[in-house]
């Protein structure tokens, strides 16, 4: 079990969206979409709608639960093309 950082519910991790706090080539910290859930790194986990995502970047859930990242620019990206807009 895991739980959301946009909505705070928990869930089965196959149900949830990683995501992985790692380094660039410059040695940047960002945050990246594990979608397979493999990825090593510190992770936080999401429901895959639209509604957790807006609401984990709102409470700036995301630079809590990984320390030091500040992009958000690709999470946000990911969730706008990806992401059905609620729990249908």
């Amino acid at each position: 079990m895991r739980t959301c950082i946009g909505c705070r519910k928990t869930s089965d991790r196959i149900q949830l969206v990683r995501l992985v706090r790692s380094s660039n080539s410059s040695g940047e910290l960002e945050v990246l979409v594990d979608v397979r859930r493999r990825m090593p790194g510190r992770g936080a986990w999401l429901h895959p709608i639209l509604e957790c995502w807006n609401l984990a970047i709102k409470r700036r859930a995301v630079g809590r639960a990984l320390p030091g990242v500040t992009k958000l620019s690709d999470v946000e990206a990911f969730a706008q093309q990806n992401l059905p807009p609620s729990a249908e």
